[in-house]
């Protein structure tokens, strides 16, 4: 089971990178010690602090030519992580 889905690159995330402040979206069954200790062995970094919330799935709706359709987008949980002063992620370094 991979806990850590994709880093979240967002304008609000990102500004708070400065601060040492990182957010991923995470499997849904996982612990907080979990995600610290999946952070800690991906990254090589110190984990101050783990923040977590859950979303639901949000409904929406298509209009096509033969019918209508329904249905829910996907539920996710998002981790914010703090990481020790002087520490860094580089997100774009592989690239």
């Amino acid at each position: 089971m991979q806990i850590l889905k994709k880093p979240l690159i967002t304008e609000k995330i990102s500004a708070m990178n400065e601060k040492g402040v990182y957010g991923f979206v995470v499997e849904k069954t996982a612990s907080k010690p979990e995600i610290k200790n999946a952070v800690e062995k991906m990254y090589g970094v110190k984990v101050e602090d783990v923040r977590t919330m859950r979303y639901a799935g949000k409904p929406k709706t298509r209009y096509t030519k033969t019918r209508i359709v329904s249905g829910y987008t996907n539920a996710y949980k998002k981790a914010i992580v703090k990481i020790a002063e002087g520490e860094i992620i580089d997100f774009y370094g592989e690239i």
